[in-house]
């Protein structure tokens, strides 16, 4: 298992970026083995497969993807980046070859204006610009990162320079005062809305810092100093509203989030990571419907959900808990994954919104049986997200944090894991390769472990933070866990009147 560390390595390397002065942090998380070492089999290989097929679908071709800006709804650059990303994260996480997505980034260059992105030049700053153009940068990064091809991160230099650089003397004058926003407006696309200071706001509130997610995502890789003094200010400026008071776009925070994780990866700085989880227990407590999807807005509780900003709870969580390894954040994660993302996605292999249970609806129902033209989308990262967090590495210690079918290949150890979790009660992981491997295996709090044995015979093992540890794996050896669940009534607790109560069973939200 020596060589796992060699493997560890790599994969750090690959995340890291050329600036001195790491902290410890990043030394003691687990690292995702990469989806490269990772086949997914069963249930979620048939969503990745079923949402990468919709992807290639009519809707996606390149003919169909490269919008003008009124047809994109004053979202320039925003399906564009989307359809990329998904592409990108559906066939890593699938194995599969697009058939699409070669043409539609060589199509991109010519849909750029003079200045090197898409869409208008204004006079003001337009945050639904920067916010499709975020998309797009991950877009252009996630490809680069897969393939290697230079040329993307060129045009993504173009971006960062000519739309993004310029709005630094602007950003202290962005409005975060509720007073500046239009109450109760919008609808599931979003809309462009009054001009204050400067700024073009949108009927997404704080979708400018979408824009800023993908600019950090590009600054990982081109470190520039004038991009750090423009994601400080972002950032500061994003710490200093109000979410509440502001009814800001749920999905728009959560993105902010994983960009700020993102943004402490990359400079080794982790002191944001504290108001990253204070924030995050904001939105459980304020943005979260009593099944795990999302109020599209703060305190707006008689709109809908969005898979966009569910995905991104997921991803939150799961990083969260990468960085504090508190079980806590994995059990959000896995309550997620199964009520909000599975529940959302469609049998088309697209995704669409529901009716929020909590305050105002008490039954899961349908509002949109698809938001083809953004949550079909990121259900391609969202899916190709959860594959790659099945299996992380730290030392030789292999943690399994969720329970897929799949196989997972490293230099000297193979894993194949069969699961029927969370609707059964076994879970079987058989070794072929490997001396004296450990594996720890997630055991959240609302399991009930009968069982753990290594070729048949019982063992007692370790049990710490949410994870049960089994130790000395050798080549051969046969692991399984038995497991339960016991249905709990719940009480809704301050969120509505007269009290209210839920039924779940494990990770799952019965009623």
């Amino acid at each position: 298992m020596g060589n796992l560390k060699n493997l560890l390595w790599i994969v750090m390397a690959g995340l890291a970026v050329a600036s001195c002065g790491k902290s410890g942090s990043e030394s003691t998380m687990p690292e995702a083995a990469g989806l490269e070492h990772v086949e997914m089999r069963g249930e979620l290989a048939e969503r990745i497969n079923r949402n990468f097929d919709r992807m290639e679908s009519d809707l996606y071709r390149p003919a169909a993807v490269y919008w003008s800006e009124e047809e994109s709804g004053g979202w320039p650059a925003d399906k564009e980046g989307r359809t990329m990303l998904a592409l990108v994260m559906d066939a890593r996480a699938s194995g599969r070859t697009p058939v699409y997505l070669k043409e539609l980034v060589g199509m991109l260059p010519s849909h750029l204006n003079e200045r090197g992105y898409m869409g208008s030049v204004h006079d003001f700053v337009d945050e639904q610009q920067l916010s499709g153009h975020g998309w797009l940068l991950r877009a252009l990064c996630e490809y680069y990162e897969w393939t290697g091809d230079k040329s993307v991160m060129e045009t993504a230099g173009g971006i960062a320079d000519s739309l993004f650089l310029p709005i630094a003397s602007v950003v202290e004058k962005y409005p975060i005062s509720p007073d500046s926003r239009r109450r109760d407006v919008g609808d599931m696309s979003g809309s462009a809305q009054n001009v204050i200071s400067g700024w073009r706001l949108s009927s997404d509130v704080g979708c400018v810092f979408i824009g800023m997610d993908g600019l950090i995502h590009y600054y990982s890789h081109n470190p520039k100093p004038e991009l750090k003094a423009l994601i400080d200010s972002l950032i500061d400026l994003f710490m200093k509203i109000d979410l509440i008071g502001i009814k800001a776009q749920t999905h728009a925070t959560l993105t902010s989030l994983r960009g700020i994780i993102r943004y402490a990866k990359a400079t080794g700085d982790y002191s944001l990571i504290p108001e990253v989880e204070k924030r995050w227990d904001l939105y459980r407590k304020y943005g979260m419907t009593e099944n795990y999807e999302n109020y599209n807005w703060f305190c707006r509780y008689d709109t809908w959900t969005e898979p966009c900003a569910i995905i991104d709870s997921y991803i939150v969580a799961m990083q969260l808990w990468q960085l504090t390894r508190r079980p806590e954040y994995l059990e959000d994660a896995e309550r997620i994954y199964y009520n909000g993302i599975c529940v959302t996605q469609r049998a088309n292999g697209g995704f669409g919104c529901d009716k929020p249970v909590g305050h105002v609806y008490e039954d899961l129902s349908v509002h949109c049986d698809e938001a083809h033209w953004c949550c079909t989308m990121r259900g391609g990262e969202g899916l190709g997200r959860v594959a790659e967090y099945s299996y992380f590495v730290k030392g030789d210690t292999i943690f399994v944090p969720s329970y897929h079918d799949s196989r997972l290949t490293l230099d000297d150890v193979v894993i194949d894991q069969k699961s029927d979790y969370p609707f059964g009660n076994r879970v079987v992981l058989e070794l072929s390769g490997g001396s004296g491997a450990t594996l720890a295996l997630s055991a959240p709090g609302y399991m009930n472990i009968e069982c753990i044995s290594v070729n048949g015979k019982s063992i007692s093992p370790n049990t710490s933070n949410g994870f049960v540890t089994v130790e000395g794996l050798n080549d051969g050896d046969r692991v399984e866990l038995n497991y339960s669940f016991k249905a709990e009534k719940r009480e809704v607790p301050g969120r509505v009147e007269p009290k209210k109560y839920k039924m779940v069973y494990g990770p799952l939200v019965l009623g």
